[in-house]
């Protein structure tokens, strides 16, 4: 009798998973950690590659089909990004890079949504406790991602600005070397007195610039994260309150949100790289 109540008073283990911060580690490769967010990040890569490789391959002079689609989607790329960049030639050296980055983050958004993504996986024991872990999680939806993504692209900013604006200027933007080397010509030869207070104030505002790129990395990669990620914890709860057609207008709407979150990343890159492709007294 007392073995049975003993028995009776074990409680049983229940097999829980919560949304994390953290993208969950599926399997190792070759000592490589593979978490379920990155899996879904190289599954759009791939997308991206293969919807390229079609598309090339029904290029023709007399456009028809899916190429007649893409060139009106292309052009219409073009123009907006010429509103930004204001020269269809800097557009034309941009878009190779910022379009690619628009499809990357617009499927890794979607694929977020899709079924099975964050249903589908397996039971992990740790510590003497079961978690499921879901195989696919939204790449964006991982903040090693977003940030990844946002390092890359400001990256990129600084390489455009370097080979376009030429070495010296670039570095002066957020240096200021030049602003010293050029104070004895103007106190001395132009008498030009104010340089003494004004070109020190604009050393600092360089180095204030220098950290404003760190804070470029931060926003990126937060906004986007941010914005994914708590339209995953909105289709949980809503799924978790109730599992049919309550939860049919919210993916439509992180449907939406996808597109949005994907065309800011882009088109504040292209800003980053019109601003850092100018020089500094072209800018102002």
């Amino acid at each position: 009798m007392s073995q049975t109540l003993q028995t009776e008073n074990i409680p049983s283990q229940e097999i829980h998973h919560e949304t994390t911060l953290f993208a969950e580690p599926v399997f190792n490769l070759g000592g490589f950690t593979v978490t379920n967010s990155l899996l879904c990040s190289w599954i759009a890569v791939f997308l991206v590659v293969i919807f390229s490789l079609l598309v090339r391959k029904k290029i023709s002079l007399i456009p028809k089909g899916i190429q007649s689609y893409f060139e009106v989607f292309l052009e219409g790329s073009y123009n907006l990004a010429d509103t930004v960049t204001g020269s269809r030639q800097k557009t034309m050296k941009f878009l190779p890079v910022v379009l690619p980055l628009f499809a990357f983050i617009l499927f890794s958004n979607w694929l977020g949504l899709l079924p099975g993504v964050g249903s589908v996986g397996f039971v992990s024991s740790h510590n003497g406790q079961s978690a499921f872990v879901p195989l696919l999680r939204g790449g964006t939806a991982d903040l090693n991602t977003t940030l990844a993504l946002s390092v890359l692209a400001v990256f990129l900013t600084h390489i455009f600005g370097t080979v376009m604006a030429g070495w010296w200027s670039h570095l002066n933007r957020f240096v200021g070397l030049n602003l010293f080397l050029e104070l004895p010509r103007k106190v001395f030869k132009e008498r030009n007195y104010q340089a003494l207070l004004i070109n020190p104030i604009k050393f600092f505002v360089g180095l204030i610039e220098a950290v404003g790129e760190l804070a470029k990395v931060a926003s990126l990669s937060f906004r986007l994260f941010g914005n994914v990620f708590a339209g995953e914890v909105l289709l949980a709860s809503m799924a978790a309150i109730f599992a049919y057609v309550v939860p049919l207008p919210f993916i439509f709407l992180e449907i939406i949100v996808g597109i949005i979150q994907a065309l800011i990343f882009s088109m504040l890159i292209l800003v980053f790289l019109s601003i850092m492709s100018s020089s500094h007294a072209e800018e102002h």
